[in-house]
């Protein structure tokens, strides 16, 4: 499962900022006995400037090449085939890993838990493989129409059902008792971005299977499908508005409640001895055919489907 629809794959780059200007260049200055011109002369920031600017680009980089690790992730993650379980479960550690790194960057700075995950997602979500038609038909023993959405659905589901799985298997081995929401641990955050990247994948190709077209660039329409995972239901594509309202205060609201949600419900996963494990995967499979049912009754109304094959 290669080959991606190029306008889903825009990857941003990291803004790093510039370093502060040196002091004018009308003054001299004593160092080591002797005046040194000001033009050649070696800035040192003050208290008040360099200092801060230097720290802050540097968090900046870090916060970049995280976002970016975490999208590669992410993205081997939800492949559904492929990858065996020890992998699958040394990949989940590595998120986690960085995942607890920016939730305590994010808490240093005052961040809540739910605009930091909703600001790790959004930066992920962008870079969420979709394929086109063709390439669905194509992975799917060319199947079309509502059979292929079926099989769409029926692997996603398992790619959930997997992950909440293995979260599972780990709480269990290390967790005692469950802990509060806002102080979850970050393997359950590392699983729920996991599970709303392959719902937002679902999504996103189901609208492909149903010919619903959704404008805008590649990270625009990243986050229409992120906006219609919130509201766990189809993108309206006669919505002039559709972009906008993706990218709207509102829709980042509805984001960060929906992740929060999907976090608590992962909460489940920390039963004891492997009944986290059950839990965590029925939960996750049901969740995901719920989502993918509204999605398919909006997408029918409104979308064009080719003549099915079985």
């Amino acid at each position: 499962m290669t080959s991606e629809n190029k306008q889903t794959g825009a990857k941003p780059g990291d803004s790093i900022a510039g370093e502060s200007a040196g002091a004018p260049a009308n003054e001299d200055r004593a160092a080591n006995g002797r005046t040194e011109p000001a033009g050649t002369r070696e800035h040192r920031p003050g208290p008040a400037e360099g200092a801060g600017s230097a720290g802050s680009t540097v968090e900046r980089t870090a916060d970049g090449a995280n976002d970016q690790e975490m999208a590669e992730l992410v993205g081997k993650l939800i492949e559904p085939e492929g990858l065996a379980g020890t992998e699958r479960r040394r990949l989940l550690g590595r998120l986690t890993t960085l995942l607890a790194r920016g939730s305590r960057r994010a808490k240093a700075t005052g961040v809540g838990r739910g605009r930091w995950l909703a600001e790790v997602f959004t930066a992920v979500a962008p870079r969420i493989p979709i394929r086109d038609l063709a390439t669905l038909s194509e992975h799917h023993h060319g199947l079309t129409s509502e059979a292929l959405a079926d099989d769409l659905v029926r692997t996603a589901a398992k790619a959930t059902m997997t992950v909440g799985a293995i979260g599972g298997a780990l709480a269990a081995a290390e967790f005692v008792t469950p802990p509060l929401l806002l102080s979850a641990p970050a393997q359950l955050v590392a699983e729920t971005l996991v599970v709303a990247a392959i719902e937002v994948k679902l999504l996103a190709e189901l609208h492909e299977v149903y010919g619903v077209r959704v404008p805008g660039t590649g990270a625009q329409r990243a986050m229409v499908f992120v906006a219609a995972w919130s509201r766990q239901r189809g993108v309206d594509p006669l919505s002039p508005a559709t972009v906008g309202i993706a990218l709207g205060a509102a829709a980042k609201t509805a984001l960060r409640n929906r992740l929060l949600r999907t976090l608590g419900r992962h909460l489940t996963t920390l039963g004891p001895f492997l009944t986290g494990a059950v839990a965590g995967g029925a939960l996750n499979r049901a969740a995901t055919r719920r989502l993918a049912e509204a999605v398919r009754g909006d997408l029918r109304i409104s979308g064009a489907l080719p003549p099915g094959k079985s």
